[in-house]
């Protein structure tokens, strides 16, 4: 079984499907909903930006052949995910503020739009994935949820690590997480599915965007690919009625202003990552 998506022809309004599927589930796929040529200025963006090295802060690459808990050379160290690059970046600037996501997010969220929230992820070939969890878990949106856009910048299929959802956790609370297996997750949260209910691979193709729910249980499995990277941008949004979010998100109108939200408790950043082993 695979994700139901539905086709736009990079037309940048969800069709009533689209968001009909997304109120249902808890997550939809725009297709094509950027360039080939765009997402491919987007790849060669992050390509230079980590020849440059590291950006404190947001991207501090380890060179050392440093092993991850499982005992194996970690890849990761050398390609960490980058963290909010729309604060050093133009580019992810405009990505992050894309009218076309704007669009979507708008006719999902039924208002203004927010952004909260940037991540690009290499997830090189043999990385670690990360557990199934709930994105509001760590931004604590208050009141509601957050949106995320999940960019594919490459061919993603169950090979390379693409991700896993389970549909129907939307509509549920959030989760208190186990802690995951750090052979195959970098991040040490971990939430089974509910009983019942079982995780759906979404199969994408560069340019396609999948939407979902916070409070969506997804995540994904190692890169198991001899020689493909799973590279993704993400953005997350909230909508303009939240009053409160982490400290770690600092919310922005669609037009680039700053919004100020109330800070929220028990938040943190996308993920609480596994403790290095090793020197850096």
């Amino acid at each position: 079984m695979t994700a139901t998506d539905i086709g736009t022809s990079g037309a940048p309004i969800l069709p009533e499907a689209g968001h009909r599927q997304f109120e249902e589930k808890g997550f939809t796929v725009l297709r094509g909903l950027f360039g080939r040529d765009e997402i491919a200025g987007l790849n060669a963006e992050f390509t230079a930006l980590h020849a440059a090295g590291p950006v404190p802060g947001h991207f501090e690459p380890r060179t050392s052949d440093t092993d991850d808990p499982a005992g194996h050379a970690d890849p990761l160290h050398r390609y960490p995910r980058v963290m909010h690059p729309h604060k050093i970046n133009d580019l992810a600037l405009r990505f992050l503020l894309e009218p076309r996501l704007r669009s979507a997010l708008e006719t999902l969220l039924g208002e203004e739009v927010l952004a909260a929230q940037s991540m690009f992820y290499f997830k090189p070939p043999g990385a670690r994935g990360q557990a199934l969890h709930q994105d509001n878990f760590y931004l604590r949106v208050e009141p509601g949820t957050c949106v995320a856009a999940w960019i594919a910048c490459d061919v993603i299929d169950r090979d390379n690590g693409g991700l896993e959802v389970v549909p129907g956790t939307h509509r549920m609370d959030l989760f208190c997480p186990e802690e995951a297996d750090a052979g195959l997750s970098f991040a040490r949260e971990y939430v089974p599915p509910p009983p019942g209910l079982a995780t759906v691979p979404v199969d994408m193709e560069p340019g396609d965007v999948l939407f979902f729910n916070g409070t969506l249980v997804h995540g994904s499995q190692p890169n198991r690919s001899p020689d493909r990277f799973r590279r993704s941008y993400i953005g997350h949004y909230v909508g303009r009625s939240a009053e409160r979010i982490g400290s770690f998100y600092h919310t922005l109108s669609m037009s680039g202003d700053p919004v100020p939200l109330r800070e929220s408790e028990g938040a943190g950043p996308c993920g609480t990552e596994f403790e290095p082993v090793g020197p850096h």
